[in-house]
């Protein structure tokens, strides 16, 4: 089994609501945040690839009515991987690669800067959200505590990279865009219960480099850009087909 081709599905990740991925804290102040968010160095909220990759094989998983598959045969397990020990030669390498999704340009500015939305942040990238624990038989509110989140409206640029190594491979990139389709309708990150984590796909560009093109240009050729919706309802086929003829001509 060789390497045909890589495929690149480009885009923003909008945040629709408050996003809170966790992360941890190195030292304790009186009065701050409980419950913070993963950061850069730079101490800019980021989405990490773990996060958004094991998200959508959960959620790929209960589509199929699995929980934690390492059969190493199947469609999620070719795409996203399992353990060392249990990979079988004849599926080869873990197809998709999902890069850390950084903040856009345009959303830090305007946080910087209050503009828009981001006028009245509590913070200078994210907001904090109080919340308790209601006494079903008092009503009295207990065990006040703060939550970091990103809020609504800040978008994030995502990358995902798929190899193509056989045929079937085609149609295993096409399965991952019904994992994006069930991430739109649930949630990204803690606390999706109380209305955390929606999230939107938005300004996709999807584009494919075959071996020859690594040997040539080393061009990225675009074969789509649009919305996740457009892409699935209308251009999907239309997509296949030119993606096999790209790669039946290598």
């Amino acid at each position: 089994m060789k390497l045909i081709a890589k495929m690149f599905l480009n885009g923003k990740i909008r945040a629709l609501t408050g996003l809170h991925i966790g992360g941890s804290k190195t030292d304790v102040a009186i009065g701050d945040i409980d419950n913070c968010v993963i950061k850069t160095a730079e101490g800019i909220p980021y989405i990490p690839g773990s996060s958004l990759k094991g998200k959508v094989r959960s959620l790929l998983e209960k589509r199929e009515g699995k929980e934690l598959c390492n059969c190493s045969s199947c469609n999620i397990c070719v795409i996203f991987g399992n353990m060392a020990n249990k990979r079988l030669v004849e599926t080869g390498p873990t197809r998709l690669i999902v890069r850390d999704c950084h903040m856009t340009e345009e959303t830090r500015r305007k946080m910087e800067n209050r503009e828009g939305k981001f006028r009245n942040l509590d913070l200078t990238y994210t907001e904090s959200k109080w919340e308790n624990v209601i006494d079903r038989i008092t009503s009295k509110a207990e065990h006040p505590r703060q939550t970091e989140r990103v809020p609504q409206g800040a978008e994030f640029e995502f990358q995902m990279i798929f190899n193509i190594m056989e045929e079937q491979d085609v149609n295993r990139f096409e399965y991952l865009f019904l994992g994006l389709n069930l991430l739109e309708d649930d949630y990204l990150g803690g606390n999706g219960s109380r209305g955390y984590g929606r999230i939107a796909f938005e300004d996709l560009k999807i584009g494919i480099k075959t071996i020859a093109d690594y040997e040539g240009s080393n061009e990225m050729h675009v074969l789509y850009t649009g919305s996740l919706k457009d892409f699935c309802l209308k251009e999907k086929d239309s997509f296949i087909k030119e993606l096999q003829k790209k790669l039946g001509a290598e």
